[in-house]
C-alpha cells in the first residue's frame, strides 16, 4: 500500500466532504446562501475536482482497486457530516449516531489494515 497516496486521497476526501456540507446545508445557516443558490452551485466545480483527485490518489494507494476508496470516502463523509451537523445545527449525537460512527471508523480500518 502506498501510504503517501492514501494520505493525500484521505485529505482531499475530508476537504471535499466538508465543502459539500457547507454547499448543501449552508442554506440552513445563512440567508445569503439560501438566496444565492447559483453561486453555491458553482462551488460544485472545485468540489468535483477534489472528489476526482481524492479518488485517483486513493485508488492508486490500493494498487488500482476501486472498492476501498469508495468505502473510505463513505466513512469520511459520515464522520464529517456528523461533526459539522452537531457543531452548526446542534443535532445531538445519540447512541445510534455513535454506533454509526464506530462502524464508519471500522470500515476505514478494515480497508487500510486488512491485507
Amino acid at each position: 500500500m502506498d501510504y503517501r497516496s492514501l494520505s493525500i486521497g484521505v485529505a482531499l476526501f475530508i476537504v471535499a466532504h466538508i465543502a459539500v456540507w457547507y454547499q448543501v446545508n449552508g442554506q440552513f445557516l445563512d440567508e445569503w446562501v439560501r438566496e444565492h443558490t447559483w453561486v453555491m452551485t458553482l462551488f460544485g466545480i472545485p468540489i468535483s475536482w477534489l472528489y476526482l483527485y481524492s479518488t485517483r490518489y486513493t485508488v492508486e494507494a490500493f494498487g488500482g482497486e476501486l472498492w476501498p476508496q469508495r468505502l473510505i470516502g463513505f466513512a469520511i463523509g459520515m464522520i464529517a457530516f456528523t461533526i459539522l451537523t452537531y457543531i452548526h445545527l446542534g443535532e445531538t449525537i445519540n447512541l445510534k449516531i455513535i454506533t454509526t460512527l464506530i462502524l464508519s471508523l471500522a470500515i476505514v480500518l478494515v480497508q487500510i489494515l486488512w491485507k
